[in-house]
């Protein structure tokens, strides 16, 4: 066990389960600045360990009330799917390339959230009606699909865009749409883990690691949601995928 990787998970943790975030992004970042892991390791070994750590913060944010389950499970499934072929996609993209995307992705993922938060400023503390139908059957499968072919092949949890889709396609809260999130990402980090294990990229010791720090900081970082002010929230909702992005580029 590398001690200096324990922590660091926590820490990472703590502020993905605060904004309702799987967080690969985040990782990938730390892991191939901070510890020299491969691209494609760190990759596939963030989107698996999303499984774990978004399961301790779906959890938590159940219990906070944060969570459409509905939405949840429609969402969640089909986005399985696409991560598993996203994540094929992902293996024929060569390092050097797959750097840039990932950091190229985080970024717009940010823009997307701050378009939508602080600019349109059409976001409501509170919950809408849920759509109905094959409206709502519609609108789930889209965001499903898109979100979990973008996780599979860059490795991220695509956390920007399900809370960004949850709101506007599906009118749910900030608080519903952060608690939501972690619970459509774990199928979508199945598919795309499954994906990782046949292709031989998943390195089975660091995702212990990863899974031990942030599951644990994870779960203690959601408890605070619903204590924080709507303006902290979205505020660390952008600034995520911005610092990762960043330390992927530098």
């Amino acid at each position: 066990m590398h001690v200096s990787i324990l922590i660091t998970m926590f820490l990472t943790g703590l502020i993905l389960g605060f904004i309702g975030a799987g967080g690969a992004g985040f990782i990938i970042s730390l892991l191939t600045i901070l510890f020299g892991v491969s691209i494609h390791t760190a990759l596939a070994t963030a989107l698996t360990a999303m499984i774990f750590s978004s399961f301790s913060g779906a959890v938590s944010h159940y219990r906070e009330g944060n969570v459409s389950i509905k939405a949840g499970i429609t969402t969640g499934i089909i986005g399985a799917a696409g991560a598993w072929a996203g994540s094929h996609v992902s293996a024929h993209i060569a390092s050097s390339e797959l750097k840039w995307l990932t950091a190229g992705m985080l970024m717009f993922s940010a823009f997307l959230l701050w378009l939508r938060m602080f600019l349109l400023q059409k976001q409501s503390i509170q919950a809408k009606t849920l759509p109905f139908g094959p409206r709502f059957v519609t609108r789930s499968l889209l965001l499903g699909i898109v979100t979990g072919a973008l996780s599979g092949m860059f490795g991220i949890g695509s956390t920007p865009f399900i809370q960004l889709g949850l709101m506007i396609l599906l009118g749910l809260s900030v608080r519903q749409a952060a608690g939501t999130t972690m619970m459509v990402i774990i199928p979508i980090a199945i598919g795309g883990g499954l994906a990782s294990f046949q292709q031989g990229t998943l390195d089975l010791g660091l995702l212990v690691e990863v899974v031990i720090g942030t599951m644990s900081g994870a779960y203690i970082g959601a408890k605070f949601t619903n204590r924080a002010p709507v303006s902290l929230l979205k505020s660390s909702m952008i600034a995520v995928p911005i610092v990762a992005s960043l330390l992927l580029i530098l």
